[in-house]
């Protein structure tokens, strides 16, 4: 597992505040392989708050993806749904949990909001 898939999990229970709106509630399984291995992580979603462990264990989702394709979806690099759509990684079970958790990604390098864009074209501040 890579030094950066470490420290995302890592930064997600700090983060789960600002990430996580809504009534989320409920545990997703990434299971992340790499040269016949399988790295398996825990995370338990409440309202705000974020469990991480390297365990498997009774989820109410499940998520495969390769490790390298994980490490370009917290570089901003892919997609999580794009992927998933593509079938470069798998789903099953509860979607919201994939669609809460795909907010903890990075926006790629480069995004800009479409609404300051246009209030720069305008010639109002952002």
């Amino acid at each position: 597992m890579t030094e950066a898939t470490e420290r995302f999990f890592e930064s997600l229970p700090s983060r789960a505040p600002d990430v996580l709106g809504g009534l989320i509630d409920g545990t997703l399984q990434i299971d992340l392989g790499s040269d016949h291995r399988t790295e398996h992580w825990l995370v338990r979603t409440r309202p705000g708050s974020v469990q991480v462990s390297r365990a498997r264990g009774p989820a109410d989702a499940l998520w495969y993806s390769s490790a390298a394709l994980f490490d370009r979806l917290i570089s901003g690099e892919a997609q999580g749904l794009a992927a998933v759509l593509r079938n470069e990684s798998t789903f099953s079970g509860n979607v919201v949990l994939f669609l809460a958790f795909r907010r903890f990604f990075p926006n790629p390098p480069g995004t800009r909001d479409p609404r300051e864009v246009a209030r720069r074209a305008a010639g109002r501040p952002a």
